[in-house]
């Protein structure tokens, strides 16, 4: 590297303008360091930017499947013809609450909907197999008798209107006033369903999620 001339002043000192032009000159000169970063290709980026987003829909799916999302298999007959027995079963965990653990003292336990008439839930009960998921329909709720009289299912005195019915029955059964925080459940096909007429009203906290449509056989997924 060329050096500039050196400057001297009378009084026999290097001129200070000389030094500091060595020293910009040199600094201008020098190398870029063998460490720098380099810019990955568009593609490279692109790349990486796609297995995130698919890591973490994994994730999310993982996340579902352990808390939201429940696939049951129907076992019996008790609720057709609208399910049917070995079909699978969507259930929304997340329908009505919010649940983060196991067991009878889940972590998070927040309300999020209550439960309406009409609606197919799945729930355990004390009486059964603890592992054992059932699914019958909503007829009856807090605080409401429900009588049955010849197989017509009477609320608060009122005949019920259950068009999902396919099969006649004639059973008949005394009024029950549902207590606060549970439901009267009945299975569709009522000649062979164990529901709340043998066991009794369903607690809330029984409850697993609701039925939102088949999801196997593909013929009858809805």
């Amino acid at each position: 590297m060329r050096q500039p001339a050196r400057k001297w002043h009378g009084s026999g000192q290097l001129d200070p303008t000389a030094a500091y032009a060595i020293v910009a000159d040199a600094n201008a000169a020098s190398p870029p360091l063998s460490g720098s970063l380099v810019e990955p290709p568009p593609f490279m980026r692109a790349l990486v930017r796609a297995a995130k987003l698919a890591a973490e829909i994994a994730a999310l799916l993982i996340l579902l499947s352990l808390f939201f999302v429940r696939l049951p298999q129907v076992s019996g007959h008790s609720m057709e013809p609208q399910l049917r027995s070995d079909e699978h079963v969507l259930i929304n965990t997340a329908a009505y609450d919010l649940r983060v653990g196991s067991g009878g003292n889940p972590l998070i336990d927040i309300a999020l909907h209550p439960i309406s008439r009409g609606d197919v839930i799945a729930f355990v009960h004390a009486g059964g197999d603890a592992q054992q998921v059932y699914l019958k329909r909503v007829v009856g709720l807090p605080g409401e008798t429900v009588a049955i009289a010849q197989g017509v299912v009477m609320v608060d005195g009122r005949r019920l209107a259950e068009p999902y019915l396919a099969a006649s029955d004639h059973s008949s059964m005394s009024g029950l006033r549902v207590p606060a925080g549970a439901v009267f459940v009945l299975g569709d096909n009522r000649a062979e369903s164990d529901d709340s007429r043998s066991f009794g009203a369903v607690p809330r906290a029984a409850v697993i999620g609701r039925a939102q449509a088949v999801v196997w056989p593909l013929n009858r997924a809805a």
